[in-house]
């Protein structure tokens, strides 16, 4: 199944409306070619809009080579309430919540043999731990249908650790009234790669709480999307990462509001350390004409902690009509704020520590939001064993 459009939409571009003489590139994230089929989409140059920031000289065998698309060991908690179980291809959810938008979710799809459905059932609270320990080096395709049923609550944890080569799909269906949280965490081995592309779709008067939590990997590419397809549908996407030398991290987070009284929160943080750690952060949101008193607002946050980094931030919002409750966005690349640990030193607290401790600050607001004890002060851990890598690269140096 592809979007009818013109050969030249699948480039980005398409025709000018004034006599469709020539093509002018596509400037919005909606007006994206989207298609299940890996062969619907030219060859990856770089170029395009979906991947000029990311290394596709190193991801090319995801992009466009043969992927054992069968299933993988798993751990699983047994939770009441919670079905998780392998699937055919064929299931009737897979395709609900969205379509892929580049070749390497493309080819994810047209390869997957099995899918992992997870279903949510049931108003009371719950949480699920999955954990992927070792996919292993060969190149892999996955898919995941994770449905939260009406009036239902649940808080999926996927954990991610290992090697991993894996280029997958996760469709998240949220019913009506329902209040699902799903937490992605990547703590691969130094040499994994994972491209991922999340679809979301969000009922009426229902919440998903989505957040991505990246710490290691050599490039990991996550872009969820969330489509507020009903009144009163209602996002949190929240993100840290933590990059060092030589790490790419990236995320292309896409909100679209095409009901009224939707309300979105996109918060993403990261910090950077080590000759060569890359981050890149795209938000982009639409405010449909369909979704008035929508309120919504973005904004990603980047600690520099070293020289020899990059992070590239490019927040977006396209609005389309004039009756919204509220629309914003920002974004900030620095280092250290001066007045933070000038504060911190003055009252008695040595440079190094006053750093750590501002450092700290700045990711646990991320942390803080996931509502899971546990989680929480593992990746409290995880990163202060960040810092200290910090502390002993700086003291090296």
């Amino acid at each position: 199944m592809s979007t009818n459009l013109e050969n030249t939409g699948a480039l980005g571009y398409k025709k000018h409306t004034d006599g469709g003489w020539g093509v002018v590139p596509i400037q919005t994230r909606s007006e994206r070619f989207t298609s299940t089929l890996v062969t619907d989409f030219p060859a990856v140059t770089g170029r395009e809009a979906a991947w000029k920031l990311t290394p596709v000289d190193r991801i090319a065998d995801l992009i466009d080579g043969p992927l054992d698309g069968s299933a993988y060991d798993l751990t699983a908690t047994a939770v009441p309430g919670i079905a998780v179980e392998w699937v055919e291809r064929t299931d009737a959810r897979i395709g609900t919540a969205g379509t892929p938008e580049d070749r390497a979710s493309a080819n994810a799809w047209t390869q997957v043999e099995k899918v992992l459905a997870i279903t949510v059932t049931g108003e009371e609270a719950k949480t699920l731990r999955l954990s992927r320990e070792n996919i292993g080096s060969a190149p892999r395709a996955g898919h995941i249908v994770i449905e939260a049923k009406p009036l239902s609550r649940g808080l999926i944890i996927l954990q991610n650790t290992g090697d991993a080569r894996l280029t997958e799909n996760v469709e998240i269906i949220v019913g009506d009234a329902a209040n699902l949280t799903v937490v992605t965490v990547q703590q691969w081995n130094d040499d994994a790669v994972h491209l991922a592309s999340h679809f979301t779709t969000v009922g009426r008067d229902a919440k998903i709480k989505h957040v991505v939590v990246t710490l290691g990997g050599s490039i990991v590419r996550i872009n969820p999307s969330t489509h507020l397809v009903a009144t009163g549908a209602d996002v949190d996407a929240l993100g840290l990462y933590f990059a060092d030398a030589g790490q790419h991290f990236e995320q292309q987070v896409y909100v679209d509001h095409d009901a009224p009284q939707t309300r979105s929160r996109v918060n993403y943080k990261g910090a950077l350390q080590g000759t060569g750690a890359r981050t890149v952060w795209i938000g982009d949101v639409l405010i449909r004409q369909s979704a008035a008193g929508t309120d919504s607002y973005e904004q990603n946050r980047n600690l520099v902690l070293t020289d020899g980094t990059r992070a590239d931030s490019i927040p977006n919002l396209e609005i389309e009509t004039g009756d919204i409750a509220g629309a914003g966005h920002a974004s900030a690349t620095g280092r250290f704020d001066d007045e933070q640990l000038f504060y911190l030193q003055a009252r008695g607290i040595r440079e190094e520590e006053a750093r750590r401790l501002v450092v700290r600050g700045f990711l646990t607001d991320i942390v803080q939001q996931i509502g899971d004890a546990e989680l929480q002060e593992q990746l409290q851990d995880a990163i202060e064993q960040e810092l200290t890598r910090t502390r002993l690269s700086t003291e090296g140096s």
